[in-house]
């Protein structure tokens, strides 16, 4: 509906071409009839900020999403316990949210876009995500390694120094 008010408020400005009556084509019933002209000052550059506006925008987007891809593609396979290379997804993740950082410093006026802000709190949820399985997935490697520390200790002690020596009456 605004829409369609923009378009006539937008007819409605624009001049109109008095063609004349004193024509041939008035005087022989082929009249011209009035012609729309568009307003070539002010409209185009309307139209230009709207169009950089709207590459921006798509841009940002692009980057945002780019970002959810790897991040979501990481916790699946972390959930699915699939191995992966680390040094890979957090080289991904590092240039993706530089690039991201980049664009929304250089495009903070779009920080009030309804589309960029839900992208934006969409990345959030999923980094969160991410980071509570990075971190579980953290925690179980450091008990592993834990158990193999201790096993490895127990293998190559003789048992001199521990209490286990007087444990077992020796």
């Amino acid at each position: 509906m605004q829409a369609q008010e923009g378009a006539a408020a937008l007819v409605m400005e624009q001049p109109v071409v008095d063609t004349g009556a004193t024509t041939t084509e008035a005087a022989t019933g082929n009249a011209l009839l009035p012609m729309l002209l568009p307003n070539v000052g002010g409209e185009a550059e309307i139209d230009g900020a709207d169009a950089a506006r709207s590459d921006e925008v798509r841009g940002l987007l692009a980057t945002i999403r780019r970002l959810e891809s790897i991040v979501e593609e990481e916790t699946v396979a972390l959930s699915a316990g699939k191995k992966i290379d680390f040094d890979d997804f957090s080289a991904r993740k590092s240039r993706s949210m530089l690039e991201f950082v980049r664009l929304m410093r250089a495009n903070m006026h779009l920080g009030s876009e309804v589309e960029i802000t839900a992208e934006v709190q969409r990345l959030r949820e999923k980094l969160e995500r991410n980071r509570s399985i990075l971190e579980m997935h953290y925690d179980a490697v450091r008990e592993v390694a834990t158990i193999i520390v201790k096993a490895i200790k127990e293998v190559e002690s003789d048992g001199t120094y521990t209490g286990r020596a007087t444990q077992d009456g020796k």
